[in-house]
């Protein structure tokens, strides 16, 4: 089964000097075949795709989100974290269902898809049907559940992580991954994130936690332990393990080294932390450092959509004009956030992140023909400054075209937004 996709610009995010102005790209199954400039060689091939007007580039990474968060997008905005987690989200939460975390988590894919978005890292529950999910759309995920240290079910959602490993790491034909997901350091206690990363060590999987997302988490762990959330997680094994940490907003130089010296992957979620007033992390110094920092939405309802275009440009100007250069985060590098150092912070950078042969087939095409793309004066800064989720023509993930000239093609993508409009009303009701 071969797919040629020819006389399209070709994005490999291999460098920045990587770019084919008119190329073909080959797909065999499931992997990158070969991508060169010109013409293709003469093949057999299942399907030729014209590309005339299109950039191919790998598919987008969304480093942190809660899928199934869709289901309380706008349902309570413009709080600060604590206040809108305790008061309307957690209580909003304890009335969700595995039912409504299955096509929460569909909505989500559905909006992701038709955004670019070809592969996400999620923390949430009713995970066995968050994975359901994923592998019936075609989706590909790094999945977690989240676990509460200070929760009467602590134990649970250990042994509920043991469970979802054995069953669902490696599925979907290795489109499924699945990590341990203690939910942040004032949740989760020292002698419990002791107990993560035994169960790490012994399953041998990475894990997804929130850190220094507020500065008022900081100063509470401090007072309470005597050390930031980073040495904190340090002091207690968590980084001896392949660990994706969310937000870091507020860290110290220190902070910034034991992560880059732990090869800790980042998750900047730059709308979500503007949204609850949260702070703006420093990834200028993080990415000079040399750590992997890579694009999340965070979840739907404190973003509140799961649009990586908008968070790449939205990422690249806050941090232009927080350090009022307008040099720092060019569009490059934004886009390779979403991309190449995305992958790398899951620990995935070994199969997508970038268009070369031996890599999954995972990859979008975006159509440079819409008003606001011309001219192309430069490819790059269009799709970073410029384009819109609507741009995103085609999509293919791991070999399997989901989405064609805008059509989902896995799944029925109205039954979806039908039965997540009929759950939110149900979800108010109970």
């Amino acid at each position: 089964m071969s797919i040629l996709i020819e006389n399209a610009a070709i994005l490999p995010m291999t460098g920045e000097n990587s770019l084919i102005q008119k190329g073909y790209l080959i797909i065999n199954n499931d992997i990158i075949e070969h991508i060169g400039a010109g013409a293709a060689p003469p093949g057999s091939y299942r399907r030729v795709i014209d590309g005339s007007g299109q950039a191919v580039l790998p598919g987008l990474i969304n480093t942190h989100t809660h899928a199934a968060m869709t289901l309380l997008r706008g349902y309570a905005d413009d709080l600060p974290l604590m206040e809108w987690l305790s008061t309307k989200i957690w209580p909003l939460e304890a009335k969700l269902n595995g039912e409504d975390i299955y096509w929460g988590t569909m909505l989500a894919i559905a909006e992701m898809i038709k955004s670019g978005t070809t592969t996400f890292n999620d923390m949430y529950f009713f995970m066995d049907q968050a994975a359901r999910a994923v592998e019936e759309s075609g989706m590909r995920a790094l999945l977690s559940r989240g676990m509460i240290g200070v929760s009467p079910e602590s134990q649970i959602a250990l042994d509920d992580s043991r469970k979802l490993v054995e069953q669902w790491h490696g599925a979907a034909r290795g489109r499924i991954r699945f990590a341990l997901g203690p939910h942040a350091p004032y949740t989760c206690p020292p002698e419990y994130l002791q107990k993560v990363a035994a169960l790490a060590d012994e399953l041998e999987v990475g894990i997804h936690i929130h850190i220094a997302e507020t500065r008022q988490e900081v100063e509470d762990i401090v007072k309470q332990y005597g050390m930031s959330p980073v040495r904190l997680m340090l002091a207690n094994g968590v980084f001896k393990h392949p660990t994706l940490a969310a937000h870091c907003v507020h860290l110290n130089e220190d902070d910034i080294a034991i992560l880059k010296d732990y090869q800790v992957g980042v998750a900047h979620n730059p709308e979500s932390n503007m949204k609850l007033a949260s702070g703006i992390a420093p990834v200028p110094a993080m990415l000079k450092a040399g750590i992997a920092v890579g694009l999340g939405t965070d979840g739907a309802s404190s973003n509140n959509n799961l649009d990586m275009i908008q968070e790449m440009r939205s990422c690249a100007l806050l941090h232009k004009v927080n350090s009022m250069d307008p040099t720092v985060l060019p569009a490059y590098q934004a886009l390779e956030m979403a991309t190449a150092l995305g992958a790398k912070a899951l620990g995935w950078d070994d199969e997508i992140g970038m268009l070369k042969p031996g890599y999954k087939a995972d990859l979008i095409l975006i159509d440079l023909n819409a008003a606001h793309m011309i001219p192309h004066y430069d490819i790059v800064a269009n799709i970073v400054y410029s384009a819109q989720a609507a741009d995103v023509d085609t999509v293919i993930i791991d070999g399997q075209i989901v989405m064609e000239n805008r059509r989902v093609t896995q799944f029925d993508e109205q039954e979806v937004l039908a039965k997540c409009q009929a759950l939110a009303r149900d979800l108010i009701a109970r």
